[in-house]
Parts: C-alpha cells; structure tokens; sequence
C-alpha cells in the first residue's frame, strides 16, 4: 500500500481531532458526573434537614395534645416536661446515642460506647452521599418522639426530674442500642425484620417504656372506683388537643418521608411523594375508621378517640409506607383506627391509667403496622416481623422496668396525694397555665 506524506498528514489531523474531542467527550462525562453528585449530596442533605424539622415540630404537636388532654392543673408541668425532654434527648443523642447506633454495629448488638460524637467534613456520610450533622438531626429528632409517647401516658401524677433522669437513659442508651437492630445494621437487620420508619423501632419502644411506666407508677387518684368504675377526668382544652394532632400529621411527612433518606434521582424523590400519599391516606382511614366504628358499638361520638384514631392511623403506616397501594395505606390505618376504640377501655377495665391514649396508638398500632408490612411487601416474613417485636418488647419492658424500680425505690416518682389533689403547676412548677380558673381549687 502507497502511503504519501499528504495522506499521512489528513490521518494525523483526523486522529489528533479526534483525540481532542474524545478528550473533550470524556471531560465533559467527568464533570457530569462530578455535577450529578454534588447535586444528589446536596439534595440528600436538604432531605435530612427538611425532615429534621418536620419532625423536630412534632415535639410541639406533642406538647399541644398532652396539654389539651391532661386536667388544667398540669399543663404547665406537660408543657416543661416536653420542651426539657426534648432538650436532653438532643444532648444525650449527641453525646453517646448517635455512636451506640450508628458506629460499629456492624450485625450485633450495639455500636461504640464512646462519647462526644463529632460532625465530619463534606462528604462524610455512610457512602459520602449527605452531611452526617444533617443525618444526626434528622435521627435526634426520632429520639425525642419516643420520649414524648412516655410523658403523655405518666402525666398529672409523676415527679418530674425522676421523670427527666429516665428520659436521659431511655434517649441516650435504651433506644440507641435498640434502634442499632435494625437501622444501624444490626442483628434484626440481619434477620431480615422491616420497619421502614419507625413503626416499632420508634413508636412501640415508647409505648413498651410508657406501659412499664404507667404500672409501676399507678393510676391517678380518684380515676377508678371502689367497685371498679371508671371516672371520667376530662382533658383541659379540646381545640389544643386537636392543633397538636393536626400538626403530629404534618410532622409525620418528614417522618416517613424523609426515612427514604435520598432524594437524589428521579426514582427517590416519587418514592418519597407516594410515601407522603400513603401517609395522608392512612391517617384519614384511622380517623374514619374509628368514627364509624364508635357509632356503631356506643352509638356516639368522642373526639378524643378520633384524635387518636388519625394517629394511630399515621403510626400503623410508619413500618412501611411505601409499597401499600392507596386502598391498602387506608385499610392499614383504619385497622388502627379500631384499635384505638377497643384498647382504651380496655386498659381501664385493666385499671391501667394511660392519660393520653398513648399506648393504644403508639404500642398496639405499632405492633399492627409492624406486622401488616407482610401484607404489601414480598421482602418481609411473618417469622422476621414478629422475632423484632419480641425483641423489642422484651429489651424495652425489661430494660425500663429497672429504671423505673430504681428510681421508685430510691427517689421516689410519684408525687403525693395532697400535690396530686392541688396539681403539679402548683406543687413543682410554680406556674399555672390557668390561673383564673384553676386557682382555689383543690
């Protein structure tokens, strides 16, 4: 074959064009790439953040709803329970709950037992896909939730700093090395046990150490009579209550919407739109649910069941809100919905005093979430399901009853009859919330 200088020269061009745009395809493929995951960390991190407080406003709707249901002469005491509760589970988190979690779990039962966790640089989350200061938030706020299941359940009868010390074990070790089972890639993780948001990790822990609490602690004065009947202690303020139901509701977006933890693709972000979708849907059945439920079997109505009913409703969807179709994500709630309406007189008839209706909607609704997970998602086993609720139950009851025994036996925790009668504003806060209406009464 000839080769002439003036066709090897054309080749040489063409090759070095070529090279050029070749170069220029492959810078351009990199800085895509570079581009693509700057905007997936970005988005990641906005997630946790924005979830983060959505949650974190739930410690107001919580607020609300204990101080609309307990009796006038202790919302103070609701109110400072819940903003020092949530101030500990903040430090507690930080301080040893993010490592117990989160740091060398690793398939067993808890992380590192070291102290002070430290916020890393860009880029340091579990894949360097979000900020780890964004993901601490948005976990922390979780903790705080679980706290507050308790405080409703043991209001208008508990001393409060016996309450405060077992709220900074049950938020700074109890949930952390419990919640390391499943989401810090533990033992039930392992075991193949779903709970997406919370469902049981979250709410069924409250509702197990408000169970245990409300036991050793006992009932109210006057709430059950000598022949067994149940006296009627009527909530302070009905319209507060149902502000801080409605803004639980708003809070639960961000948390089961933010559990998806990305929202850096396409495919993220509807997944985190149906879960908002089942989650809305899933409350209105529980509300539903438990308004036709309470006609038919006591032919009236009782708002503070349907309060209870959305909210059990919200936590029935938690375990897993993204794979149920509408008709199902309603069915599951208004199977919580019910719950509520046969389980608080059944605690009554069991002279178990919850105040708020805490266990019904986070303990029992949580335990059926839990299980109704099998119902739309081929991943999950009964046998799983029902091995992590076990375990849970068992480690919460038992690690709480100690708590609660110690404290009991060396500083007492509840206040007395005379404190009960006169209300916990008077006894140990020294404000009143309503003090024109409340003032000279015993």
């Amino acid at each position: 074959m000839k080769y002439s200088i003036k066709s090897g020269v054309g080749l040489t061009v063409m090759t070095l064009t070529t090279a050029v745009f070749a170069g220029a395809a492959y810078a351009q493929d990199a800085t895509t790439a570079a581009v693509s995951k700057d905007t997936a960390y970005i988005f990641n991190t906005l997630l946790f953040l924005i979830g983060g407080f959505l949650v974190m406003f739930m410690a107001a709707g919580f607020a609300m709803l204990e101080a609309g249901l307990v009796r006038s002469k202790n919302v103070s005491m609701q109110c400072l329970k819940n903003i020092s509760l949530y101030s500990v589970a903040g430090i507690m988190y930080w301080l040893i709950g993010y490592n117990l979690m989160y740091t060398g779990v690793d398939g067993g039962f808890m992380g590192s037992i070291s102290f002070n966790y430290v916020f890393d640089a860009v880029g340091s989350g579990a894949d360097g896909s979000y900020s780890t200061a964004s993901d601490w938030f948005f976990q922390m706020a979780f903790v705080a939730a679980t706290a507050s299941i308790v405080s409703g359940t043991v209001a208008e009868r508990i001393k409060f700093w016996p309450f405060i010390i077992f709220i900074l074990i049950l938020t700074g070790i109890i949930y952390p090395i419990s919640g390391s089972w499943k989401w810090g890639a533990g033992f039930l993780d392992a075991a193949g046990f779903n709970d997406f948001a919370g469902s049981t990790i979250v709410h069924s822990v409250g509702g197990w150490a408000a169970l245990t609490g409300a036991i050793i602690l006992g009932s109210r004065k006057g709430k059950y009579s000598a022949d067994g009947r149940v006296m009627p202690m009527v909530g302070s303020n009905i319209p507060l209550a149902t502000l801080g139901t409605f803004i639980l509701w708003l809070g639960w977006f961000g948390f089961n919407g933010a559990s998806q933890l990305a929202m850096g693709t396409i495919g993220d972000v509807s997944d985190v739109s149906r879960i908002f979708a089942n989650t809305n849907l899933a409350a209105a059945g529980g509300t539903v649910a438990a308004l036709i439920v309470m006609q038919i079997v006591y032919g009236k109505l009782d708002v503070t069941i349907a309060l209870n009913g959305a909210l059990a409703g919200l936590v029935s969807i938690t375990a897993e809100p993204l794979t149920p179709s509408p008709v199902m994500a309603v069915l599951i709630g208004g199977v919580g919905g019910v719950i509520v309406v046969f389980a608080v007189p059944l605690l009554d008839k069991l002279k178990i005093d919850d105040v708020v209706g805490a266990i019904p909607v986070h303990l029992l609704a949580g335990i059926w979430g839990t299980l109704a997970v099998v119902l739309t998602n081929s991943d999950a086993s009964l046998g799983a399901q029902i091995y992590g609720i076990v375990a849970y139950g068992v480690f919460t009851v038992v690690c709480s009853g100690v708590i609660w025994m110690i404290l009991k036996t060396t500083m007492g925790i509840r206040i007395s009859e005379e404190e009960e009668a006169s209300g916990l504003d008077r006894s140990e806060v020294g404000v009143e919330a309503y003090p024109e209406f409340t003032f000279g009464r015993g």
